[in-house]
C-alpha cells in the first residue's frame, strides 16, 4: 500500500519564519503515530522565478516542484502570515497557477499567522473560500496563531495548540477513510463542464 503523502506549503517570505513553523508543528501531529510521509516547502523554495512567471510554462525547475508536490499530494497543509487582511501576494501567484481540477475532493487543512487577534478571520474569510473555489476538502477546524502565542519561534499557547490537535485529528480521518494515492482520474465536475461548453 502506498503511504499517504501530505505536503506543507507556508507563503512566508523568510526563513526561519512563524507560518513556517505552524504548518511544520501540525504536520507533525497529524502524523504522529502514523505511517504518513510528510514535506514541506515555502516560498523561499519556489525561488525568484516564481514572481516572473505568467504561466506555468515559465516557472523555473524550483518553483515548478513546489507546485507539482502540491498537485500530486494526498492532503494539504496550508500557512500564510497575514498582511493588510489577506495572504501574501506570492501565496496567491502560485496558488494561481495550479491546474483547478489538481485539488478536487484533496483534504487541506488551513493555516495562518498574523501580529495580533484582529487578523482571525482570514482563515475563514480568505483562505477558505479560495481553497472553496478548487472544489478541496477543507477540515473543519482552521487553525490561527499571532505572535504572542510563539515563544522562541515555537507554538506555544496551549489553545492553539488544542484547536491544531482536533484539526490534525479531523485531516488524519479523512486520510483513513480515502485511497492513498489522490493522483487519480478525477470527474470534473458538473459546472465547469458546463462553462467550457459555453466558451466554445
Amino acid at each position: 500500500m502506498t503511504v499517504p503523502h501530505i505536503v506543507g506549503f507556508s507563503g512566508s517570505l523568510r526563513r526561519p519564519s512563524k507560518t513556517r513553523a505552524l504548518v511544520e508543528a501540525t504536520g507533525k501531529e497529524v502524523i504522529h503515530g502514523r505511517a504518513f510521509r510528510f514535506d514541506i516547502f515555502d516560498v523561499v523554495d519556489a525561488g525568484p522565478g516564481l514572481g516572473g512567471a505568467l504561466m506555468r510554462e515559465d516557472l523555473t525547475l524550483p518553483a515548478s516542484r513546489v507546485i507539482d508536490a502540491i498537485e500530486r499530494a494526498d492532503a494539504l497543509i496550508i500557512g500564510t502570515p497575514v498582511y493588510k487582511g489577506a495572504y501574501t501576494g506570492l501565496f496567491k501567484h502560485l496558488f494561481d497557477l495550479v491546474d483547478p481540477l489538481a485539488l478536487v475532493g484533496k483534504p487541506v487543512l488551513i493555516t495562518a499567522t498574523g501580529g495580533g487577534p484582529r487578523h482571525a478571520l482570514v482563515v475563514e474569510h480568505v483562505l477558505r473560500p479560495l481553497f472553496g473555489f478548487f472544489t478541496a476538502l477543507t477540515v473543519p477546524t482552521a487553525v490561527y496563531a499571532s505572535d504572542a502565542d510563539f515563544k522562541d519561534g515555537a507554538l506555544a499557547d496551549a489553545g492553539v495548540r488544542a484547536r491544531l490537535g482536533e484539526a490534525a485529528g479531523q485531516l488524519r480521518a479523512l486520510l483513513d477513510h480515502r485511497p492513498a494515492q489522490h493522483a487519480r482520474e478525477i470527474e470534473e465536475p458538473a459546472f465547469r463542464q458546463q462553462a467550457k461548453i459555453a466558451a466554445a
